[in-house]
Parts: C-alpha cells; sequence; structure tokens
C-alpha cells in the first residue's frame, strides 16, 4: 500500500529566512508533516536521508547554494529525482521561471504567499505524485517478464566479465540483490532500485578489454600491469555506451564510479564523498562484501563478521559511511540472499 495512503505526507521546506519557514510551515501543518532546512546543504542531505520528504517548497535567493543547485543535484541523482519540487520565490521573471521548469522543477509559488494557494499546488503535486508511483508500479508488474529476461542477459554479460577473472558467475548474481536491498534502504524508489540491480551486474564488464595474462596473474601486479588494470573502469563505460537507455546509463555510472573511494585516494577520477554518484557508492560497498565473503581461487572465504568489520574499518576511507551503516542494518536480508545463491 502507498505509504501516502496510510499516514501523512512529508513536505520539506528549505528556506534561509525563519519568519518564511514559520509562515509555509504554519500553513501546511495541520494536513502534512513538515520538515525544515535553512540552507541548500540542509535541503540535500534531509533530501537523501533515509526518510526522504515527498514534496519540496524551495526557496531560490539562498546564501551557499541555491534553489536553482539543490534541484539540479536533486534531479541528476538517481534516487531523489522523482521528488516533486515546486519553487517558492519573489523572483518571477519568466526566464527565472523557464530556468526552473528546465532544472526539473513542476510549478513556481510567488511571495508573499497565499495560504490557499500553497494548500492547492501542494495538493495537486503531491495527487500526480502517488498517480506517477501507482502508475510506474502497474507497469513494473506488466513488464515483469521482459524485466526478467532483461536482468539474464545482462547477468551473463556480467558474467562474462568474471569469468575471465576467475570468479564465479555467482557473484554478479549475490551482488546485484545485495546493491537492490542497499538501494531501497536508502529510501531509493523500488523502480530505480529494480533497475539499479538489473544494470549492477555490468560493473566489471570492462575487464573483458583487460589481457588474461594480467587479470589471472597469481602474484602482485607490477606497475605497468596495475596501470593497465585501471582502464577497465572506462572500458566498461565505453563498452556500455551513451545510447539513451536509462540501464545502461546507470550501468555506465555504475562501471565508472564503483571503484572510487570516499576519501578521494580511488579511480579512475578520484572522486570524493557525495562527488562519488550514489549508485557507485552502493554497488561499491555490495561488491565488495562479496568478494570477501566468496571462495576465489587465491583465497578463502572471509567470514560475515570479517567482512563487517572491514567495512566498518573502511568506513569513511573507502566506503560511505552512512551507506555501510545501513548494509549492517540491512544484514539479515544480505545474509538470506546469500544463502540463497551459493556457488
Amino acid at each position: 500500500m502507498d505509504k501516502s495512503t496510510v499516514e501523512k505526507a512529508t513536505v520539506l521546506v528549505v528556506d534561509d529566512t525563519p519568519e518564511n519557514i514559520d509562515v509555509l510551515a504554519g500553513v501546511l501543518r495541520d494536513q502534512y508533516k513538515v520538515k525544515v532546512a535553512k540552507n541548500g546543504e540542509i535541503a540535500l542531505r534531509n533530501t537523501r536521508s533515509t526518510t526522504p520528504p515527498d514534496l519540496i517548497l524551495l526557496d531560490v535567493m539562498m546564501d551557499g547554494i541555491d534553489g536553482y543547485e539543490v534541484c539540479r543535484q536533486l534531479k541528476i541523482d538517481h534516487s531523489t529525482r522523482h521528488i516533486p519540487i515546486i519553487f517558492v520565490t519573489a523572483k518571477i521573471a519568466q526566464e527565472d521561471e523557464v530556468r526552473g521548469l528546465e532544472l526539473g522543477a513542476v510549478d513556481y509559488i510567488t511571495k508573499p504567499i497565499s495560504p490557499a494557494i500553497v494548500l492547492s499546488r501542494v495538493k495537486t503535486h503531491l495527487a500526480l505524485y502517488n498517480q506517477n508511483r501507482e502508475l510506474d508500479r502497474k507497469v513494473m508488474e506488466k513488464t515483469q517478464e521482459l524485466s526478467d529476461n532483461q536482468l539474464k542477459v545482462v547477468q551473463r554479460l556480467g558474467r562474462a566479465a568474471e569469468y575471465k577473472d576467475n570468479e564465479t558467475g555467482m557473484h554478479v548474481i549475490r551482488m546485484s540483490h545485495y546493491t537492490y536491498v542497499l538501494a531501497l534502504a536508502t529510501g531509493m524508489s523500488e523502480k530505480d532500485a529494480e533497475t539499479l540491480k538489473i544494470a549492477a551486474p555490468m560493473h566489471d564488464v570492462g575487464k573483458i578489454g583487460i589481457p588474461d595474462s594480467i587479470l589471472q596473474k597469481q602474484g602482485k601486479l607490477d606497475d605497468d600491469e596495475w596501470q593497465i588494470m585501471l582502464t577497465h573502469a572506462e572500458i566498461g563505460a565505453q563498452i556500455l555506451g551513451d545510447d539513451g537507455s536509462e540501464m545502461l546509463s546507470i550501468a555506465r555510472t555504475v562501471a565508472l564510479s564503483h571503484h572510487e573511494k570516499w576519501d578521494g585516494s580511488g579511480y579512475p577520477y578520484g572522486l570524493k564523498g557525495e562527488a562519488i554518484p550514489k549508485v557507485g557508492r552502493i554497488v561499491a560497498i555490495a561488491d565488495v562484501f562479496d568478494a570477501l565473503t566468496s571462495v576465489r581461487p587465491y583465497k578463502k572465504a572471509w567470514s560475515v563478521d570479517e567482512a563487517i568489520q572491514l567495512l566498518k574499518d573502511e568506513s569513511g576511507l573507502h566506503f560511505d559511511p552512512t551507506l555501510v551503516s545501513l548494509f549492517i542494518s540491512s544484514l539479515d536480508e544480505i545474509l538470506v540472499i546469500k544463502s540463497q545463491f551459493k556457488g
């Protein structure tokens, strides 16, 4: 059942003027749960939390990150792009309105606000949002068979890369399911989490382009060999291309970003913190956990406790600390998957 049918929807009010927040919160509080943020940075954190809002009322002119930039960042993030954003602003020249709508906002409300207009617009866009979620659910049901077939093809492509690397083909199946569980735990919609699950097995598809002499070397790689190995992320992106498919677009992002590290020491671009796409940060944890707890020709399987301890030790270094906590809190589901897909 949709959460909007069992509890009040949550509206995030973002404004750097406390008086404006008080006015909007007062208008909304009887009908909605209200969260507030006094600047763009706090708004991004609140929206990316495990309990994201259902709709955002966003001021445009703020110190630091302005409303346009907040909107832009949320709309390029697969886990937050579906949340409707209404700009609330005195800045309402036609070019400003066009800019906001092009960034993905659904509406504008002018200041000083009219309570009746605010309630009407919020009600309308929440209804559209819930309708779209229901349509997404029905589409997912109707296309499940196609999705299952697509997943099998993608898994086989991922397994081709894993076999070159002397890894079991079950690795890509397990890690894709781990990815799905973690994606849902972050607040990602079921539709986007399912798309990420389908895309995740292609994370290392670029290994197809790495010589077997390097992939299957038993000893430590020398510097030249390691530099060749590092290219597999970009090779994967080239293989996956950029043809407009949402799933392949996510797969390409994952291939490029799942070896980046939270502290900036990863590759290929040395991205740091939230500059690393969330889908890459999610897959990184799922991939490493399964690799550690699996038998490989060159190592024994680590125990679950040992693997979890490594995730804790690398929290804030290799891995996003928030995602590590969410993964650990989802461990019961993870272990069911691990048991289900042995081999």
